[in-house]
């Protein structure tokens, strides 16, 4: 605690510590970097410095000013939870693990992070830097990345949690995997835990954590159509719930087999829109990771042939002129040709 006292970050979160303020930051850091989250956070601040503002606006504006930021149930639940507290809580974030965990998108992690640090609740953190800390520490055989793992961890971190300052105790694991303990040579050194460390004892913190070796990410072909009619374009939003819920898209599928790039489009257009699309001009192939999967996705300009557009698989659409595509939230594999449109 008194390392992280004289080494910690400052960032935006930490200066001015509120229960509503560290969990926007908590959400946004989940699965996201530092350097990433901080222009997205001090942009949602500004725009809801508080519960009450944040619960008032529509999803779309929300998924809009979250755009790019990846893993969209985060602000989704978020933007839910806010609405659950102003309606039935009276605008008061509870304040007791059970009531707050409740919440839509709050696990273990998320309370007992922002119920420590703003409220000295004695709860235990435990996130990917706390794990690597643990595992080199006291030379953890349990593989950091296995689900199963996550209590054996979470046992060792209530050990060690020092109660009568819960949330400079967690922040300073944390914030010590995140500076010094990293998960590629870490510096071992200026560590204050390197005198009591198994692993930098051994001189095997390249072995620490260990890790279960994952699986080949499958590429998923897809091809999509930015299919024009009368100098305005046709996207589609995705439903509310799963993968990228609630962002527009420009419509399309995946690729069957003996199938090309170019019949998939039309034929994705057709079952998802009701519409027939042709005279397709290539436009990029895009590549995007996900989690669990990557794409490779072939972007077509298409002319509006005929149809009405009878939505199988969206649940909203719009024709918009290019212009216009700015106003609305897209995945990021869109984004990365849209430059390409308004040129």
């Amino acid at each position: 605690m008194a390392w992280y006292r004289d080494n910690c970050r400052q960032l935006p979160w930490r200066s001015d510590i509120s229960v509503y303020r560290v969990w926007v930051s908590e959400v946004m850091l989940q699965q996201t970097q530092v350097k990433t989250v901080i222009p997205y956070y001090i942009r949602f601040m500004e725009t809801w410095p508080d519960l009450k503002d944040l619960a008032a606006t529509g999803l779309e504006t929300v998924l809009k000013t979250w755009e790019g930021l990846g893993y969209y149930a985060r602000a989704r639940n978020l933007h839910k939870a806010a609405g659950i507290v102003v309606r039935d809580m009276g605008g008061i974030i509870p304040d007791d693990y059970k009531g707050f965990k409740n919440l839509p998108g709050v696990g273990d992690y998320i309370a007992s992070a922002v119920l420590s640090i703003t409220g000295s609740k004695p709860h235990a953190v435990v996130d990917g830097n706390v794990k690597r800390v643990l595992a080199r520490l006291l030379c953890v055989d349990a593989p950091v990345n296995h689900s199963a793992a996550h209590k054996a961890y979470k046992a060792i971190a209530e050990k060690l949690l020092y109660e009568k300052d819960p949330g400079t105790y967690n922040q300073a694991v944390m914030e010590l995997g995140a500076l010094v303990c990293t998960p590629k040579r870490p510096d071992c050194g200026p560590c204050p835990l390197a005198g009591e460390c198994c692993a930098y004892e051994k001189q095997v913190t390249d072995i620490f954590p260990r890790r279960i070796k994952k699986k080949k990410v499958p590429t998923v072909h897809i091809a999509a159509g930015i299919v024009k009619k009368k100098g305005k374009v046709l996207i589609t939003r995705r439903k509310l719930d799963g993968l990228l819920g609630g962002l527009w898209e420009f419509p399309g599928g995946k690729v069957e087999p003996k199938e090309s790039s170019e019949q998939a489009c039309i034929r994705e257009l057709r079952e998802e829109t009701g519409i027939e699309a042709g005279n397709l001009q290539f436009l990029t192939r895009v590549f995007h990771a996900y989690t669990h999967f990557k794409i490779e996705m072939d972007v077509f300009f298409c002319d509006y042939i005929s149809g009405r557009v009878l939505l199988n698989g969206p649940i909203d659409h719009k024709w918009v002129s290019v212009d216009q595509l700015h106003q609305f939230p897209f995945p990021r594999a869109n984004l990365k040709f849209m430059e390409l449109i308004r040129g």
